[in-house]
């Protein structure tokens, strides 16, 4: 199984210190290659996308997400922005359970 990380460099350094293959500052165009790619050769893989690249006009990534299946993509966020970052799943959480659900307890 292939571990892959796609983002800005800074981020992707912190990866490469785990021994994950990672793209740094790719295009849309170079990512959506190296998908199709990944695709073809049936191998089993989980990739690491950054937010922004996540929502750019990358076809391969709605793809895969859609059809599910031996690659699993999964969103991280950006450096600058990790304070702010909500995940999609947690916003569908949300709206199917409640926001209740995701607020933190403390047990006394």
């Amino acid at each position: 199984m292939q571990i892959i990380a796609i983002g800005d460099s800074a981020l992707m350094e912190g990866y490469a210190l785990l021994g994950i293959q990672t793209f740094s500052d790719e295009s849309a165009q170079q990512i959506n290659a190296m998908l199709i790619e990944l695709e073809r050769s049936r191998e089993r893989a989980l990739v690491f996308i950054q937010q922004d690249l996540m929502r750019a006009d990358i076809p391969m990534i709605q793809q895969l997400r859609g059809q599910g299946g031996s690659i699993l993509i999964c969103e991280i966020p950006k450096l600058v922005a990790v304070d702010d970052y909500q995940p999609e799943v947690e916003k569908l959480i949300a709206r199917v359970l409640g926001v209740s659900v995701l607020e933190k307890t403390v047990d006394d």
